[in-house]
């Protein structure tokens, strides 16, 4: 019985875990270059349960055999295994915006050790040192000419060096070159190439960080890697709220499915302690 117990309490969980992903992809469906999670529940290792018992044998001593009688398998719950983010393209949206920059894929390779498809990020600098990763390119500029990311973090260039502009009068061509008012490239956008996005640690604020904080390398010259830039374009989130909103209905109907059949595991006990104690 009490078995029974836990293996409701952890469909339960996984549930409710499964929902909160899912309503925060939901949230960030208009948020420029959010990438949705995907998670996988996997069940626990099945328990094989045997009954241990003794068959007698007509002898002068007595003696009895030991035996184990199969009884069969029982189940030990299920958990929320790993949530991975889904790095698929998503649409542009034009924005007419001077700093607004969109990193289209083209052709990104399969990493042979993994079987994940490469994925490429704008290079920002992070505060606390190193670099972190985005694929929203809703950029402005400072107090000081840089170009910034939503949260402050400056922009780098392909040098590694923060973007300094006199103003917003620029262009982005298609290979990530900014251009000035006069013609002139001031820079080339940095550009990050990561053969398996799975090393990536995902942040607030649509960041990537690598999980021993090191840095990517760069995208430009890398084997087998295409892409463009489109200026004055924004990626839109790849969430599909239309199967969100299926999953996440999934997802509650099979917590409340649990919460009954926890429920009825309470009345059985409640009436276990009460009733048959007595006798």
């Amino acid at each position: 019985m009490f078995k029974g117990f836990y293996t409701v309490a952890s469909g339960m969980l996984a549930q409710q875990r499964r929902t909160e992903i899912l309503t925060n992809n939901m949230a960030n469906a208009n948020t420029p270059g959010f990438k949705a999670d995907q998670s996988t529940i996997r069940s626990f290792p099945d328990m094989l349960l045997s009954a241990k018992g003794a068959t007698n044998i007509p002898t002068e001593k007595g003696l009895a055999l030991k035996q184990l009688k199969p009884i069969g398998a029982l189940t030990t719950g299920v958990y929320l295994q790993e949530t991975i983010a889904n790095n698929a393209q998503g649409s542009l949206l034009q924005t007419g915006m001077p700093t607004d920059v969109a990193l289209v894929d083209v052709t990104l390779p399969i990493d042979e050790a993994s079987g994940n498809q490469g994925a490429i990020y704008f290079r920002l600098q992070h505060p606390e040192g190193g670099e972190a990763y985005t694929r929203n390119g809703n950029f402005t500029l400072d107090g000081q000419g840089n170009l910034v990311n939503g949260q402050g973090l400056y922009v780098l260039s392909e040098a590694g060096q923060p973007i300094q502009l006199a103003n917003d009068n620029i262009t982005i061509t298609s290979n990530g070159a900014i251009i000035d008012e006069n013609g002139a490239q001031v820079a080339t956008i940095g550009v990050a190439f990561s053969a398996n996005p799975d090393v990536l640690m995902k942040q607030d604020n649509g960041l990537y960080r690598m999980l021993d904080e090191g840095i990517l390398p760069s995208a430009y010259g890398q084997a087998g890697v295409t892409f463009t830039t489109s200026h004055k374009n924004l990626e839109a989130s790849n969430v599909d709220s239309a199967r969100s909103m299926t999953d996440l209905l999934t997802a509650y109907r099979a917590f409340e499915a649990n919460q009954k059949v926890l429920q009825a595991y309470d009345r059985s006990m409640e009436k276990a302690v009460n009733e048959i104690g007595k006798v």
